[in-house]
């Protein structure tokens, strides 16, 4: 099969002719169709990840099709079309498993991290990892749903918010439009904040109600002007933009965060304690949760908008969502058509 590998941190992928992997107990073998292309590669392109072991073939955003079983396997068959996300599977005996925290496990797998992902032709993952694809859905269309996609819905519907309460989606990249075509298809009242003027088509189009060019207004003031914010949803990585958000919090709000700022942003006590507000991170979610964010976007008719590559220009596709430059999520098409 090919694969493209990270043989050395900060250098390019190399494409490599490898074996067909094999899958042990309780594992299968998918047949990668796409595999989108995430800012979180970066842990194994850049090195960053705690203890990272290379040569790793990246890729958390996988969807294909199932291609061979392990012994033990029972709930999947072969042909079955099916997603894989950052979560690569847990052991169910650490305290979080315990709790039903499968997210959390001690001793999890990181798909594309800890083991080989999705810039390849084929890989293995373990069962418990494996979502369901809805019939009627494109590969290239999952993909991004897989981690970009779980993460929004999945932060959203955890949140507390309602149907008609007043939901703020920071940002208007590969998280945020998908962020806010979910809101509105949970039914909250949605506020789409991102610079320039130019934007607010595009956010409207999503089905962004109001709409908030940070450039040109205070976006919290802004939001305390609709009524304060249920909940506010920061998809753009910016420390310095996340941290005003704050003050557009309404009463016991709270600002979820799914971006990955790398600097510490500075929340003041005060503006929390005065109306009970919190701040919270989230973190994407299990097979479960992607099946059911996948299932839900077809329903709602939840839509990335992708650029697609073939597997050998898997360095074009990683420079170019890096750069910003995507619009809005690389997928490369493993399996093209």
């Amino acid at each position: 099969m090919k694969a493209m590998v990270v043989r050395i941190a900060r250098e390019a992928l190399v494409a490599e002719d490898r074996e067909v992997p094999q899958p042990g107990r309780a594992e299968v073998r998918i047949r990668v169709h796409a595999c989108g292309v995430c800012h979180s590669d970066q842990f194994v392109t850049e090195g960053l990840w705690p203890g990272l072991r290379l040569p790793r073939v990246p890729g958390h955003e996988v969807a294909g099709v199932v291609d061979a079983l392990g012994e033990g396997v029972s709930s999947l068959r072969v042909g079955d079309r099916v997603g894989v996300g950052w979560h690569g599977g847990h052991d169910g005996t650490c305290p979080a498993c315990l709790n039903g925290k499968f997210i959390h496990c001690q001793n999890a797998r990181v798909t594309g991290i800890t083991t080989d992902g999705g810039y390849a032709e084929f890989m293995i993952v373990p069962e418990v990892a494996v979502a369901r694809m809805p019939e009627g859905m494109g590969f290239a269309e999952a993909a991004p749903l897989l981690c970009a996609g779980v993460t929004t819905f999945n932060a959203l519907r955890n949140s507390g918010a309602r149907p008609g309460d007043l939901v703020a989606v920071h940002g208007l990249g590969g998280l945020g439009h998908l962020g806010v075509q979910y809101a509105r298809a949970m039914g909250f009242e949605v506020v789409a904040i991102a610079r320039g003027a130019e934007k607010e088509g595009f956010a409207r189009q999503l089905g962004a109600r109001h709409y908030i060019d940070s450039e040109k207004e205070d976006a919290g003031r802004a939001l305390s002007q609709l009524g304060g914010a249920r909940v506010i949803l920061a998809t753009a990585p910016s420390a310095a933009a996340i941290a005003p958000l704050v003050g557009g919090l309404g009463i016991e709000g709270c600002l979820l965060i799914v971006a990955a700022p790398f600097e510490p942003i500075q929340v003041g006590a005060i503006d929390l304690i005065s109306r009970t507000r919190r701040v919270q991170g989230w973190a994407s979610g299990t097979a479960a949760d992607s099946t059911d964010a996948m299932a839900f976007a077809r329903r709602a008719q939840v839509r990335p908008m992708i650029e697609t590559f073939p597997l050998a220009q898997a360095q074009a596709a990683v420079e170019r969502m890096m750069s910003g430059r995507a619009r809005f999520r690389a997928v490369l098409a493993v399996v093209p058509g």
